[in-house]
């Protein structure tokens, strides 16, 4: 029985990437315009620009910076998330700043950082992506923990509970739904930032490589490192989608029986 679910879902996900390639294909069959060549041209210059020699250089190094400033928002996120839905006065104090913040598009943050780590330096992309990603994180986990049932919390001081294991036995699980809403969120404002980060300043990058094609008029080696980072976000994506059935079984199970149930 899973064979044929499995097929189905299969061609579901490709059903409307391939309409849309074939209509790419068709409408810039024959193209001359420099600026928007034809789906074969960017096909036939695949091969020749992402060699595995760099695919390795480029994507590694962007890669690198994206995981590692998208952990950092996830522990820093989670972290001030739980301290701030849980006391009603540090929520009080944080809510005018939160709402703030908010409004803030995460690309304006490059610059500011870029001042204080440099434009050239690690640092300041990986702290840019961080920062970046952080605040869907902090703000769903700061609702997901004011969403916990308080029969769950009393039951905890009841039995007494050490904060460690309130934290990890009631407060993290009852949560997680909203953290994993909002950390999927961050994945694809991640890999914005990261692209950005680069076409400011990198010699090495996915980012980097697009701007130097653009800037030396190789568009159809552009549109290849845009399609690189197009199937990047998606196998991100769908990493993120199967990390997230397995770690939150439990929550897809009480769903699919709530749905199910007369």
């Amino acid at each position: 029985m899973k064979l044929p679910w499995l097929v189905g879902r299969i061609s579901r996900m490709v059903a409307l990437p391939a309409i849309l390639l074939l209509a790419w294909w068709v409408f810039s069959y024959g193209s001359t315009n420099p600026y928007w060549p034809s789906l074969a041209v960017i096909f036939d210059a695949f091969p020749g620009t992402w060699t595995p020699e760099r695919l390795m250089g480029d994507m590694l190094p962007s890669l690198a910076r994206l995981l590692l400033g998208y952990a950092m928002a996830l522990a820093f996120g989670v972290a001030l998330g739980t301290a701030i839905g849980s006391l009603p006065t540090l929520r009080a104090l944080c809510d005018p700043i939160l709402e703030f913040v908010r409004a803030v598009p995460p690309p304006i943050l490059l610059p500011i950082v870029a001042l204080f780590a440099g434009y050239t330096s690690e640092t300041s992309k990986i702290v840019t992506i961080g920062l970046g990603c952080m605040w869907p994180i902090l703000l769903n986990t700061i609702e997901g923990v004011r969403s916990l049932e308080a029969g769950l919390l009393d039951a905890a001081r009841s039995f007494r509970f050490r904060p460690s294991t309130r934290f990890f036995k009631v407060i993290l699980p009852g949560a997680s739904p909203r953290i994993a809403a909002g950390a999927r969120l961050s994945l694809a404002i991640g890999v914005v930032l990261m692209v950005i980060s680069e076409m400011f300043a990198a010699d090495r990058g996915l980012g980097a490589s697009v701007v130097q094609f653009q800037r030396t008029f190789a568009i159809p080696q552009m549109w290849t490192g845009i399609m690189v980072l197009g199937l990047i976000g998606v196998a991100l994506s769908a990493i993120f989608q199967f990390v997230e059935s397995r770690v939150l079984a439990w929550y897809h199970g009480q769903r699919r029986t709530a749905r199910t149930s007369p």
